[in-house]
């Protein structure tokens, strides 16, 4: 996490947190906010297991969806809007694992929201029950008596 926040590799600028807040001895790495960082850098393309969160800005919603929609389907996404129209729009044209709505991280922790990868990401949902049904096989099992067959069961039926 320390070569993602090298402000050398992606650009950015850091509004809160960053590697100098950063504490090895301790194994603290602070939460960190970073700013429009470059979007070829690693902060941009790997997927971010910590509290590192790139923030890009955009020319409105259109924008934004142009944006997610070039890139491969993230694990999560975060939209903050106090319109819900906005937030409409967004969930409606775009793909991803999760979503928080003006918040972050949260959706994660809920153990009643399935939480997994679209594409690259990953697939399938975990976490509670989604997670017991998402690695379970359900089988489907038919019985039938050992009786006679009845030929109604099978055509022609105008016979």
């Amino acid at each position: 996490l320390m070569r993602l926040m090298d402000p050398s590799t992606h650009g950015g600028t850091f509004l809160a947190g960053g590697p100098e807040f950063a504490d090895r001895s301790r194994k603290y790495l602070p939460p960190t906010l970073v700013l429009n960082p470059r979007v070829d850098s690693p902060l941009m393309v790997e997927e971010i297991f910590g509290f590192i969160m790139p923030i890009i800005t955009v020319d409105g919603p259109e924008d934004a969806v142009r944006f997610i929609t070039s890139r491969e389907h993230p694990l999560a996404l975060y939209c903050f809007s106090e319109d819900q129209s906005v937030t409409d729009y967004i969930l409606g044209n775009t793909t991803s694992g999760g979503v928080c709505v003006n918040d972050c991280m949260f959706h994660i922790v809920n153990p009643y929201l399935p939480f997994g990868g679209v594409g690259a990401s990953g697939i399938g949902a975990y976490h509670g029950v989604h997670g017991f049904k998402e690695l379970s096989h359900k089988r489907g099992v038919m019985y039938r008596s050992t009786w006679l067959d009845p030929g109604i069961r099978y055509p022609p039926y105008s016979d």
